[in-house]
């Protein structure tokens, strides 16, 4: 007598967006793997037959991104490809009785915090014991650690409050837990990531606990570099800078969003400071860490912003020479505070002024690397690609910085490694280097 056999199902997660999305990604396939669940990250292949998509509905160019993925997907289901389609994320959550409306091949639509919903659809059990473990889907050496979720702040043009809610900080005792796993798996690197970092500990401290936090993190045996992202620069607390200068494991390095430097746009846009509260605050940042590291974002094509605006954004831009800068176009959205303005600027000016500023970005970061020939520095190596080791020093976050390119034919290196390299060429947004010592 036979005996039938149950296929086992198979799970492909898409994850879209940011390395926040990225990190709900990671303990959705760590809860899904426990509950039984085969599961792999970002591709999917013929015998996965459920998929889950995890969204982003940041700005119109996620969102469209989303959607498009959405419906690759739900085709794919319609051809027998698949059996199960769910979505999840950001835009699930902001447009989802829209999206069920109008993409009826998913079976579920699930918001930023209904992990538990999610799970107990695919008959899964959510786990509190397993708060702060993740499955990995960056490589081994380095990790992202989410302190906080939500922002409190009121930006007029942005929407994620509207899909991740009020800021929520994790106690200092989870977060240190969670680092000793990573650790534990080989992680050297943590990338602090929350909407806004410099809120940290306001809710369950009733003070700020971000300089604490770090401290406490850097206790952990296995790691080597502690870098911060997405810090809000009105009222900023100083002694996060402090935190930076005396900590050997904190990376002197400080991803602070901008956004405009025009006082006019400033003020539409609510962010609660001026373009010379902003110059006194980076003078003060660098006269306390000279050699750090600033990365900002620029957001071009807000409602109003004329000629003299994106002159006084640029002449900002030379004036402070940032070590790393990105542009974003304005996207109108909708229920922020912007979207009762008109759209008024062109997207084909909106474009021109974004990649003028890069322009002026990529000789600032041309003339800054140059700078550094001759120097030597601590890198990590993160990948092999072609005939180059690849890595970055402590001045340059994964995927979005300057990277460290060293000739394989000249040394062998493991990934996940450190190395001190002596830099002998730059380019705008490359250093290349010999090692010294591994």
């Amino acid at each position: 007598m036979k005996t039938k056999t149950l296929k086992k199902d198979k799970v492909s997660v898409i994850t879209l967006g940011c390395s926040k999305n990225l990190v709900d990604s990671e303990v959705m396939m760590n809860q899904l793997q426990v509950g039984g669940y085969d599961v792999k990250h970002d591709k999917w292949s013929k015998g996965r037959n459920i998929v889950i998509v995890n969204t982003c509905g940041f700005i119109d160019r996620a969102k469209e991104e989303s959607i498009n993925t959405i419906l690759e997907y739900a085709e794919a289901k319609n051809k027998g490809k698949i059996e199960k389609l769910y979505v999840s994320g950001c835009l699930s959550h902001r447009y989802k009785e829209n999206l069920e409306e109008e993409i009826p091949e998913v079976d579920a639509f699930f918001g930023t915090n209904e992990l538990p919903r999610l799970l107990k659809t695919l008959k899964v059990d959510y786990k509190h014991e397993l708060v702060g473990e993740r499955l990995l889907t960056t490589p081994a050496h380095y990790a992202y650690l989410k302190i906080s979720e939500g922002c409190n702040r009121t930006c007029s043009f942005c929407a994620i409050p509207l899909m991740r809610g009020k800021h929520v900080s994790r106690t200092i005792e989870d977060l240190v837990n969670e680092a000793k796993s990573l650790a534990a798996k080989g992680v050297k690197e943590l990338i602090l990531i929350a909407q806004e970092l410099t809120f940290y500990g306001l809710d369950i401290y009733k003070k700020r606990r971000l300089p604490e936090l770090l401290a406490e993190l850097s206790k952990v045996e296995g790691i080597e570099w502690i870098r911060l992202h997405y810090a809000y620069p009105a009222q900023f607390p100083m002694e996060i800078i402090n935190a930076i200068r005396d900590n050997p494991k904190v990376c002197h390095y400080l991803d602070m969003p901008l956004q405009h430097a025009s006082n006019r746009i400033l003020t539409e846009m609510r962010r609660n400071i001026t373009r010379e509260d902003t110059i006194e605050l980076i003078k003060a940042i660098r006269a306390k860490v000279p050699d750090i590291a600033i990365r900002t974002t620029m957001l071009v094509g807000f409602p109003g912003e004329t000629e003299e605006d994106f002159e006084s954004l640029k002449s900002f831009i030379e004036e402070m020479r940032f070590e790393r800068l990105g542009v974003f176009t304005y996207s109108h959205e909708d229920s922020t505070r912007a979207h009762i303005a008109q759209d008024d600027v062109e997207e084909e000016v909106k474009q021109e002024r974004a990649a003028e500023l890069m322009s002026i970005q990529e000789e600032i970061s041309r003339e800054l690397n140059q700078q550094k020939v001759g120097n030597t520095y601590k890198v990590l190596i993160d990948r092999k690609e072609g005939g180059f080791f690849i890595g970055r020093t402590e001045f340059d976050s994964p995927e979005v910085d300057n990277e460290v390119l060293i000739d394989a034919t000249k040394a062998y290196l493991r990934l996940g490694d450190f190395a001190q390299v002596h830099i002998t060429s730059a380019e705008e947004f490359d250093l290349y280097g010999e090692v010294v010592s591994a």
